[in-house]
């Protein structure tokens, strides 16, 4: 029985902790209840302590002390939603407990499971029982008992583990959502991994080995417990649209043989055209059977496993829309000339106020600007920003008052994060969606004082209804709605109205639900998956149902999101 960590021990821990939660993302990211595609548990928490991996992968440690503190300060900048962000105050109220410790014992490491648990539950506003937080207190309470009972570092584990795990199935009681739908907490889940890897590296079972490469990422992993299968997933997202060849040709036959290659499939069509979105690793034979129905007209492919290997290296994730960029590097390259560094230091304040928005699309980047935004980080849904990418961007900001808007209540957390770690004053907006950060923007006036501006944007952000239009990304039974995979969904307020199959009886029932707020004026935001010509008509029929509102077309070119619709 091992009595005592030092440094190395403690660095092994981590990363076998890494490597294990990295093989089980997707397991983790499959417990989210909701079915919308978004920053899922698994991936935010994973890119979170990858973070951290990469960090101590560079250099070697004297004491664990020194591990944690490195650890913690990886995690802080490197947290991604909310789960990433409770993860890393775990692990700094670890480091603080260990702080000036050369080596850890049971006493040691039980007292700062609990410090890491004080420390999120005081940074959390109003926290949740039946999540991560629930988990990680009752493990390090059985922690603490069996350190002072008089337990090794080993046995101490055990302890934590056992209380852990029945804290974990206890979870599906707690929270009525996770009962409903019969599955256990996913950020609970992605918790109890790192703790069963530190126990497994503790006793020799598991070694870090090498970094996770994109062949990890094909093959089922082993966990700590045994097999674990680890979903396949299609490669590549997939976007075209064809000119129809005949305005009453059948598509079904189409529907299936795509369905019969791919997931996530929407097709969409009038009597001109017809769209396809669909995730398949053969995207060249998804292309070639279309064109039996017309001619093929625009396309879009993109390697989702590429996208996700960036994150886990904490970088943006490429697209499509990065071509003009690469092609810039390569023309570097070729003439011989490195290419430019992103200057990392602190702008000095030229103003007292300035604004970092958060968004993604060409569409909404140029608005934010336009309405007075000083920077811009490309975030949202499936693509949460890191601490540190909202911290750089605050840090070039040149104003010495720094307004941040997340629009994503999943990056409200990483924003706050980033108040301590500069020498500007950050103010968080509490902005749950773009359109809000839109409104807040209008009313963003530099003459003001602070308090005068935090008083009238929230107003502004209490007065706007948010709608979404985007696809079901798993199958799913919630809140007595039975989706399946590629429906188009409705939302209002995160709420979500229901699936359908086509957008005509979407627009139809959120009509309805949004009647209730007799809105003045209604902006329909449309995205980069959404011709013009389909958002007005989009925007025709929201007009018919509201005949005495200001309806408004602009195009946001989101991701994810068919259409963003501001009611106010």
């Amino acid at each position: 029985m091992r009595e005592y960590i030092d440094a190395a021990a403690f660095k092994e821990m981590i990363l076998c902790a890494d490597a294990a939660l990295h093989a089980n993302i997707q397991a983790i990211n499959d417990l989210n209840v909701f079915p919308v595609p978004d920053g899922d548990t698994g991936t935010n928490m994973g890119l979170t302590i990858n973070n951290a991996a990469a960090e101590l992968r560079k250099r070697d440690f004297d004491t664990v002390a020194a591990v944690s503190d490195c650890v913690a300060g990886a995690m802080l900048r490197g947290a991604r939603g909310n789960s990433g962000v409770i993860l890393s105050l775990l692990f700094r109220g670890i480091a603080r407990r260990l702080k000036g410790t050369e080596t850890a014992g049971a006493a040691e490491f039980a007292g700062a499971m609990n410090d890491g648990v004080e420390a999120a539950y005081k940074a959390v506003m109003k926290p949740a029982e039946g999540t991560i937080l629930t988990v990680s207190r009752l493990a390090s309470a059985a922690a603490v008992k069996a350190a002072k009972g008089g337990a090794d570092l080993e046995n101490t584990l055990v302890e934590a583990i056992r209380a852990g795990d029945e804290a974990l199935e206890d979870t599906l009681n707690q929270n009525p959502v996770l009962k409903k739908a019969g599955v256990i907490d996913a950020g609970g889940k992605g918790y109890m991994v790192i703790l069963t890897a530190i126990l497994a590296s503790l006793r020799g079972e598991i070694a870090s080995g090498k970094p996770v490469s994109a062949r990890d990422l094909q093959e089922d992993s082993v966990f700590v417990e045994g097999k674990v299968d680890v979903p396949e997933i299609n490669i590549f997202d997939t976007v075209f649209v064809v000119r129809k060849k005949d305005p009453n040709v059948d598509l079904e036959p189409l529907r299936r043989y795509l369905g019969s290659i791919g997931d996530s499939l929407v097709i969409s069509d009038d009597d001109e055209i017809f769209k396809v979105h669909v995730h398949t690793d053969i995207p060249g034979s998804a292309l070639s059977e279309s064109q039996k129905y017309g001619a093929l007209d625009l396309a879009k492919i993109e390697n989702m496993r590429l996208q996700a290997l960036d994150q886990l290296a904490g970088q943006k994730a490429k697209s499509t829309d990065d071509l003009e960029q690469v092609d810039a590097e390569l023309s570097a390259m070729e003439n011989g000339e490195a290419p430019a560094e992103e200057d990392s230091g602190v702008a000095e304040a030229e103003k007292e106020y300035g604004v970092v928005a958060v968004c993604a699309g060409k569409g909404m980047e140029e608005l934010f600007l336009e309405l007075g935004a000083d920077a811009i980080v490309t975030g949202g849904q499936t693509m949460n920003p890191s601490t540190d990418d909202i911290l750089r961007a605050v840090n070039r900001t040149p104003a010495s008052t720094v307004f941040v808007f997340p629009n994503n209540k999943n990056i409200i957390m990483a924003a706050e994060q980033c108040i301590p770690l500069t020498e500007k004053r950050v103010v968080v907006m509490p902005t749950k969606t773009v359109p809000q950060g839109i409104s807040a923007m209008l009313n963003f006036s530099p003459d003001e004082s602070e308090e005068s501006l935090v008083g009238a944007m929230g107003e502004a952000i209490g007065s706007v209804h948010t709608a979404m239009v985007t696809y079901a990304a798993r199958d799913s039974d919630f809140d007595g709605h039975s989706i399946h995979a590629g429906e188009y969904l409705a939302l209002l307020d995160g709420a979500l109205i229901g699936s359908y199959t086509n957008t005509k009886t979407l627009f139809k029932e959120l009509s309805w639900a949004v009647d209730d707020f007799h809105p003045e004026f209604i902006t329909v935001y449309y995205g980069e998956d959404v011709t013009e010509e389909d958002a007005e008509k989009a925007a025709e029929t929201i007009r018919g149902n509201f005949p005495d509102s200001e309806v408004s077309v602009v195009s946001g070119g989101q991701p994810v999101y068919y259409y963003m619709i501001s009611v106010e």
